[in-house]
C-alpha cells in the first residue's frame, strides 16, 4: 500500500516542482523507515539482563570497544553507538580463528566494556564459547545478535545480557545500538535520545525541508559560511542537518559532529549549571551579597551588597565588557610559548603569565557599578560568577563542570580548550580579519577576546562542542534535571533558573527567554512564553520550549572571516528556522 502511495505522488506531481517531489518521496520514506523499526523492535527481545547491564547507565569511567563476529551491519550499528559515547570499534574477527581470538584478547587489554556483534553468519563454537566466558569475567560484556536463528542455548550459561533480533538489517542494527544505552526501550520508557526521523513524532519530514532553503539563504548572503541544525521533540532527535562548509574558499565541508565556539551559550551551558548545582547543595546563596565569596568586595561600597541572583540577572550595575585586547603593551606578547608566556590565544601568540590575575581581574573589580537594578547585559557578570563558583567549589570552572556534567551524561566534545583533546580541522573556525587583535585565522581558541586573554576558560565564553552534546545537555534539563536513569538537578530547582525572575526583563537566572514584546519576535514568533535557552556571538543558540517538548540547535560560525558580518541577524535565519519547526508540529502528520 505505501509504495503505491509513492507511486501515485509521483504520478501527481510529475508536473510539479522537483522540492514537493522530493520532499513527498522523503515522507514517504520515512513512513517506511518508521515501521521497518517498529518491525525490528517487535523482533527484538533482551536475555540474561536481570543484573540490569542493558540499558547502560552509568557513563563516567567506561572504556568501550565494539567487535563485530560476522554482522553485516556493523558500520551502522557502531556510528549509533557512538552517538551515546565513544566506542571504538576494534575490528572484524573470525571467531573460529583462536590465534585472532588470542590477538583480540590482548587488544581488548585497555578496555573495560566490550560489546559483541553476532549474527546467522557469526561461527557459533567452543572457541568463541570460552573466549566470551573469559572476557565477562574480567570486563562487562554485551553481546547483540541478529538472525532468525534462535542461539539462547548457545548462550545459557554466560552471565552477561544479550539482546537477539531476528532481523538482519540496517534499521535493526540501529535499533540494537540505541536499546544499549536505552535510546529504545522494549518496556519502559527511554532514558537517553532516540535517533530517529520527524514521523515518529509526529511531524511530516515535508514540512522541514524549507530549512534547507533557509540556510542556502544565509550561506548565499555570507551570513555564516556553514553551519548545523537539530531538533528534538519529544526526547527524539528528528533532524540532524550540516550545511555549507567550514570557510567560504575552503573544501572542508561542515559535519554534524563538527566541534563549534558556543560563546555566550558558556553562560548557561557551564557557568550557569555550576551555580545550579551548587545552590542546591545549600553551598552559594542567590540571596547572599557577593562580598560573601570575592573578599575584596568587601572594602567596595558599590560591590558589596550586590547579590548574586542580580549577577545572574545581569542586573549588578557591572559595565557591559571592557575592551582588554586594547591596553595590550609590546611586553605582553610573545610569538614563543615560555613560562614567562604560557597562556596561548591563537597559533603563534601567547601572552605573558598572570595576566588575568595581575591585569583584568583587578580592572573588573575597579570598573565602578553604576546601575545597579537595571538590566544591562554584561560579560562581566560571568568572570563574577566564575570566581564565585571556583572559590565555593575549590575547583577550576572547566574540571568542574566536565567531572559532574559533560562526561557523566556521555558529552564527547564539550568543554574548553578543545585544541588540547581534538585535531584542529574538526574544530570550526571564527574570526580571521580583526585588525585589533589577533587578526589570524582563530581556530580552536576562543573567539572573545577577554576570555583568551583568561587563558580560554571563562564564564562567559569558552565553552565548545557539538551540536550532539547541546542536545544531550538541554534535553536533560528539558527533562527537569534527569537523563540517562540520573538525576543531575532536582525539577524545582531546573523550573527555578528558567523561569522569569526579574521584574525589569525577560531573565532567569542565567538564561534568557522570550521576548514579552511578541512584536519582536524573539526568539521566534511563534515560540511559546515557556521558552528558555541562550544565544552565543559566534552565531549559535539553543533554544527549550517545555511546551511542545522541544529543543531547538543552531550552531554556526557567522563571525567567520570577521565579526562585521551581520546578515545572520538581519535576515532573522535563526528565529526563521524556529519558526519553520514550530509550524511543522502545528501541521503535523496527517
Amino acid at each position: 500500500m505505501i509504495y503505491k502511495k509513492i507511486a501515485c505522488l509521483i504520478l501527481l506531481t510529475l508536473s510539479g516542482s522537483t522540492v514537493t517531489l522530493m520532499a513527498q518521496d522523503s515522507h514517504q520514506g520515512n513512513l517506511i523507515k518508521l515501521q521497518n523499526e517498529r518491525e525490528a523492535i517487535k523482533n527484538t527481545e533482551i536475555n540474561n539482563n536481570s543484573k540490569g547491564g542493558i540499558p547502560i547507565l552509568a557513563m563516567e569511567g567506561l572504556t568501550a570497544a565494539s567487535i563485530n563476529f560476522g554482522s553485516a551491519n556493523s558500520s551502522v550499528f557502531n556510528a549509533m553507538l557512538n552517538r551515546y559515547m565513544k566506542v571504538d570499534s576494534v575490528g572484524t574477527y573470525p571467531a573460529s580463528d583462536l590465534n585472532g581470538l588470542q590477538h583480540l584478547n590482548d587488544d581488548l587489554k585497555l578496555y573495560n566494556t566490550v560489546i559483541f556483534q553476532l549474527s546467522d553468519a557469526s561461527v557459533y563454537d567452543e572457541k568463541l564459547y570460552r573466549f566470551l566466558q573469559e572476557m565477562e569475567s574480567a570486563k562487562t560484556v554485551i553481546i547483540a545478535v541478529s538472525g532468525k536463528t534462535d542461539r539462547k542455548a548457545f548462550f545459557k550459561g554466560l552471565k552477561s545480557p544479550v539482546l537477539w533480533c531476528k532481523e538482519t538489517t540496517p534499521v535493526s542494527a540501529s535499533v540494537l545500538a540505541q536499546l544499549i544505552f536505552g535510546g529504545i526501550s522494549l518496556d519502559k520508557t527511554p532514558i537517553r535520545l532516540k535517533y530517529t526521523v520527524p514521523e515518529d513524532a509526529g511531524i511530516n519530514r515535508a514540512n522541514l525541508d524549507s530549512i534547507a532553503l533557509v540556510m542556502k539563504e544565509a550561506i548565499a548572503a555570507t551570513a555564516a559560511p556553514g553551519g548545523v541544525v537539530m531538533v528534538l521533540k519529544d526526547g527524539k532527535v528528528i533532524y540532524d542537518q550540516a550545511f555549507g562548509k567550514h570557510t567560504y574558499t575552503g573544501n572542508r565541508k561542515t559535519l554534524t559532529s563538527d566541534i563549534f565556539d558556543m560563546a555566550s551559550l558558556t553562560k548557561t551551558s557551564a557557568t550557569t549549571l555550576e551555580v545550579m548545582r551548587l545552590v542546591e547543595e545549600g553551598k552559594l546563596g542567590l540571596d547572599s551579597a557577593i562580598s560573601k565569596y570575592i573578599a575584596r568586595t568587601r572594602n567596595m561600597p558599590d560591590k558589596k551588597e550586590i547579590m548574586v541572583k542580580e549577577v545572574m540577572l545581569h542586573q549588578a550595575g557591572f559595565t557591559p565588557f571592557i575592551t582588554f585586547y586594547t591596553q595590550l603593551k609590546p611586553g605582553d606578547m610573545s610569538t614563543v610559548k615560555s613560562d614567562q608566556y604560557p597562556t596561548e590565544v591563537a597559533d603563534n601568540y601567547f601572552i605573558r603569565a598572570n595576566y588575568y590575575r595581575d591585569v583584568m581581574w583587578p580592572q573588573m573589580l575597579a570598573d565602578k557599578a553604576l546601575t545597579r537594578g537595571k538590566f544591562i547585559y554584561s560579560d562581566l557578570s560571568m568572570y563574577y560568577m566564575k570566581e564565585i563558583v571556583e572559590k565555593v567549589s575549590a575547583s577550576p570552572l572547566n574540571v568542574y563542570t566536565d567531572q559532574n556534567f559533560y562526561k557523566p551524561l556521555g558529552m564527547q566534545t564539550a568543554g574548553f580548550l578543545p585544541r588540547d583533546h581534538f585535531p584542529k580541522d574538526r574544530i570550526v573556525p571564527t574570526t580571521e580579519n580583526d585588525s585589533w587583535f589577533r587578526d589570524m585565522l582563530v581556530q580552536g581558541f576562543v573567539d572573545d577576546p577577554g576570555a583568551a586573554m583568561a587563558g580560554g576558560v571563562s564564564g562567559h565564553a569558552g565553552f565548545f562542542g557539538s551540536a550532539n552534546d547541546m542536545a544531550i545537555l538541554y534535553q536533560m534539563l528539558l527533562n527537569g534535571g534527569s537523563y540517562g536513569g540520573q538525576q543531575y538537578f532536582k525539577p524545582e530547582t531546573v523550573a527555578e533558573f528558567t523561569s522569569g525572575q526579574s521584574k525589569v526583563s525577560r531573565r532567569g537566572y542565567g538564561f534568557d527567554r522570550t521576548d514579552p514584546d511578541r512584536s519582536k519576535g524573539y526568539p521566534s514568533f511563534l515560540a511559546s512564553s515557556k521558552v528558555f535557552g541562550h544565544t552565543g556571538y559566534t552565531g549559535t543558540c539553543v533554544w527549550v520550549d517545555p511546551t511542545c517538548n522541544l529543543v531547538y540547535i543552531f550552531l554556526s560560525n557567522r563571525v567567520y572571516p570577521d565579526a562585521k558580518r551581520n546578515a545572520l541577524l538581519t535576515l532573522n535565519i535563526r528565529s526563521r528556522i524556529q519558526d519553520i519547526i514550530y509550524r511543522a508540529i502545528k501541521k503535523g502528520n496527517p
